[in-house]
């Protein structure tokens, strides 16, 4: 659908909800995409998909409905307007919700997002089935489960009663393998994937023996000694392992009393030696976007500065609230309540090389396992099974296997022991961080 036509299908909908004496926000997204997996030297699955919803929120005297649909004609739409006034009439009052953002007419302006994809369909055929051959043709692979490729194109228009109209447009790339290693009894497995905008960025070599390295590396590991050990944890586990915990910058959590650091800003949180920002733009990476969720503009925020608490994410609820301004974090979907979400998430450098951070022993921790049961966002408290490797001066000593890490991700950001001075990215390209060493973490092994 044209800009023009989606522009007045969404001025429709929003006069209706006028003449019900309500106010509305309107999101409506297009994707499609297509992917491709291999097994056994075939293509396992060939799939191009494609999908459009539309959701609104809409206020009126105070309260707030939300419904979506999937289908834009006109009878759906009424529907649509209908089930979410209905659902409005019975919620309670929120007087901290309203349609706020007026007259925003921002378009996402990044060339680099959405780049044209001029690629035969037979390079990607190839690419999906090389990541499973090449891959098995390493030593001791016995199997590759997991190979594929994928891509996908989204369009997203964002339109309140205020006059606001937005619009974001964005293509990805992405593969991913897997390697199943055995020797001398024993097995040892590894999946990793690679994300970009265009294909020629996907580099199979590299992702290939980067897995079987992980893989290999960890097959003969054993459980350290139980004890306090300092930790490194690779970046995409460091990426995970923050995820979990996540909702502590959120406005939201505080709003609903349950953030433990609602009443913190302005106070230390972590060491100096760590900030952290929400960045619009990071070259590469998959989270830029003019616009929020509600269609205000988009801005670098200083979370944490020097291990002080700055600001929470917030959208206008949140904002009005607590009586300060948004900071354009709002995050909604087509199906979704009005929440908070930062851009790309990214740790500022330390005054330490990467050869000082790691300097003398520590634990290298390149798998975590059952995250998200063994967090409890609240307390900070958390318990994970790991794997990865005993360290000494940067190198790789032992490999380790069969432990689990268990800590408080609220005291563990005031126990950093060095922070290095390169920026590293996570496989997602949303995630940005040098390397961090925290201490006296404790491990359960044997």
């Amino acid at each position: 659908m044209s800009q023009l036509d989606m522009n007045q299908l969404l001025t429709r909908l929003l006069d209706k909800v006028a003449a019900l004496g309500a106010e509305a926000d309107v999101i409506a997204n297009q994707d499609k995409a297509f992917s491709l997996k291999a097994d056994k030297g075939e293509l396992s699955e060939y799939k191009v998909t494609s999908s459009q919803q539309i959701g609104i929120r809409l206020i009126k005297e105070g309260r707030v409905g939300i419904a979506y649909s999937e289908s834009l004609d006109a009878s759906a739409l009424d529907a649509m307007v209908q089930d979410a006034l209905d659902a409005s009439r019975f919620a309670k009052v929120d007087a901290d919700q309203a349609i706020s953002v007026a007259n925003s007419r921002l378009t996402t302006d990044c060339a680099e997002i959405n780049q044209p994809d001029t690629t035969p369909v037979e390079e990607k055929i190839a690419l999906a089935l090389r990541l499973e051959s090449d891959m098995l043709a390493l030593p001791d692979v016995t199997g590759a489960p997991y190979n594929g490729f994928f891509e996908g194109e989204s369009r997203l228009w964002l339109a309140n009663s205020q006059g606001t109209f937005c619009e974001h447009q964005e293509f990805s790339v992405g593969c991913h393998s897997s390697a199943l290693i055995e020797r001398d009894g024993r097995q040892s497995m590894h999946y990793q994937g690679q994300y970009g905008r265009r294909f020629d960025e996907l580099a199979s070599q590299p992702l290939i023996r980067q897995i079987h390295a992980v893989a290999d590396g960890l097959l003969m590991g054993e459980a350290v000694p139980s004890g306090r050990y300092s930790v490194i944890f690779s970046t995409n586990c460091l990426a995970s392992l923050f995820g979990c915990f996540q909702s502590v910058l959120s406005g939201k959590w505080a709003q609903q009393g349950i953030n433990p650091w609602r009443d913190k800003l302005g106070q230390s949180v972590a060491s100096r030696w760590l900030t952290l920002k929400s960045r619009v733009h990071m070259p590469g990476g998959m989270k830029i976007k003019a616009f929020d969720g509600e269609g205000a503009p988009t801005s670098d925020l200083l979370l944490i500065g020097e291990g002080e608490l700055k600001t929470l994410l917030h959208n206008s609820a949140t904002a009005r609230h607590f009586g300060v301004a948004g900071n354009g974090a709002a995050a909604r979907s087509a199906r979704s309540a009005l929440d908070v979400s930062p851009r790309h998430l990214v740790f500022g450098l330390g005054p330490h090389s990467e050869r000082e951070v790691q300097g003398g022993e520590y634990l290298e921790l390149v798998k975590l396992d059952g995250l998200h049961s063994g967090a409890d966002a609240v307390s900070g408290d958390f318990s994970f099974g790991a794997s990865g490797f005993l360290c000494r001066d940067g190198e790789r000593v032992a490999p380790v296997r069969g432990i689990t890490v268990a800590g408080n991700f609220y005291r563990l950001l005031g126990e950093l022991e060095a922070v290095g001075d390169l920026l590293h990215h996570d496989d997602g390209k949303d995630f940005y961080a040098p390397l961090i060493r925290f201490g006296g973490l404790s491990i359960a092994g044997k």
